[in-house]
């Protein structure tokens, strides 16, 4: 059946409605920069010019820009996770699911190869670098090792990553594995996002500082009676949360100073590197003028420079830190090849080291860490997530 003129002038007419109550509302609302939902920083208004108009970037940064912006868009995202869920019976959205209350994102098949340039990349590390010394490495579960296959989503074969890594490996000199597998489970992570919580991996400290030979040095014992003082942030949107576009409770972040964690501080690469006419050099750690920050980054909850509060750890991602303990038992250096996981495990670590050094090989090119890092009588750890083993090809 053919539509008169007057069902089309009302379909036309309600359309001229919708996009000008659109632009009011665009208008009349204040303009948001960050998503907190999607922990990122929204688009920008783009300018128009007649060179974004010939080369079309001005069409292209628009339409991310109206994308960004569009009325009642976390709504609209909600109501499209629960069709996914509930109507179309789907059991993830955006490859996030959540049971028991976790939420977690898909990570599967394992990737075999990503395994074996993982293993190359340690071993041409210990090659250019520590050839004579002791080495280890651990492995941190995700949280789909405690939650997919029981509950029915495709899973790694994690017990073939472990091994087939540890094969490679073999391959050059010995590494020694910590399996702190075995120390972990699901609600030592949080609801929301990633990683684990630092008040619940006391033990997992505990077992890496015993096979690194440094376990008696630690300033708390192996019960939870530690003499840690603990300290809350609440409201703690994981990186999950947005993802899922599903009501959740937001966790609490816990973390845990004493009399070591207060006197330690954090150069960061990054921080102290020169601009102007000394470009490219960088003021070391104990040079005049160096940068040098707390244990626990509390002013990243404020400046607005970081969308993920887990960043107070050690300050959140970085190539290069640089951690000195000076109220340390002992006089030992710890290097630690890392991913994010490792910021909120090294403060527990303080008590038995002095000087901590992280690199983090994503952020810094493997030739170049021997510039500003001397690897002389340290104790050397791999402490990387499933994660990035499965997807190695972001490590430089």
């Amino acid at each position: 059946m053919k539509c008169g003129k007057w069902e089309q002038g009302i379909a036309f007419g309600s359309l001229i409605v919708c996009l000008a109550s659109m632009i009011v509302v665009l208008t009349v609302s204040p303009e948001e920069t960050v998503s907190r939902a999607e922990r990122r920083r929204l688009a920008e208004k783009p300018e128009l010019s007649w060179e974004s108009l010939i080369d079309k970037s001005f069409m292209d940064d628009a339409e991310k820009y109206l994308l960004d912006h569009f009325p009642f868009r976390d709504g609209l995202r909600r109501i499209k996770a629960y069709f996914a869920y509930d109507v179309l019976r789907q059991k993830e959205n955006n490859d996030i699911y959540v049971v028991q209350n976790h939420a977690a994102k898909l990570e599967y098949p394992l990737n075999e190869s990503s395994v074996e340039r993982l293993a190359e990349r340690m071993r041409w590390l210990r090659q250019q670098y520590f050839p004579e010394q002791n080495a280890w490495y651990a492995i941190v579960p995700d949280k789909n090792y405690f939650l997919a296959e029981k509950n029915g989503y495709p899973s790694m074969d994690y017990e073939r990553m472990i091994r087939l890594l540890s094969q490679e490996l073999a391959k050059g000199a010995e590494f020694g594995y910590i399996d702190i597998i075995s120390d972990l489970a699901i609600d030592d992570y949080y609801h929301t996002d990633t990683h684990w919580r630092q008040e619940r991996i006391l033990d997992v400290a505990h077992h890496i500082a015993d096979a690194l030979g440094v376990g008696g040095s630690l300033n708390f014992s192996k019960g939870y009676d530690t003499g840690f003082i603990e300290h809350t942030i609440a409201d703690f949107y994981g990186v999950y949360y947005g993802q899922a576009a599903l009501p959740m409770e937001p966790d609490t972040i816990v973390y845990l100073t004493d009399e070591v964690t207060d006197t330690a501080v954090v150069w960061s690469l990054e921080e102290n590197l020169l601009s102007g006419g000394e470009a490219g050099k960088v003021r070391l750690p104990g040079e005049a003028g160096a940068i040098v920050k707390p244990v626990y980054q509390l002013e990243k909850l404020e400046d607005g420079k970081s969308l993920d509060k887990y960043d107070v750890f050690a300050g959140g991602a970085s190539s290069l830190q640089i951690i000195t303990s000076p109220d340390a038992v002992a006089d030992r250096r710890l290097i630690i090849f890392r991913d994010s996981y490792a910021s909120s495990l090294v403060p527990l670590l303080l008590g038995a080291y002095s000087e901590i050094t992280l690199i983090d090989l994503r952020y810094i090119d493997s030739a170049r860490v021997g510039e500003y890092v001397d690897f002389a009588d340290a104790d050397i750890l791999f402490l990387y997530n499933t994660s990035i083993v499965n997807h190695a090809e972001m490590l430089k």
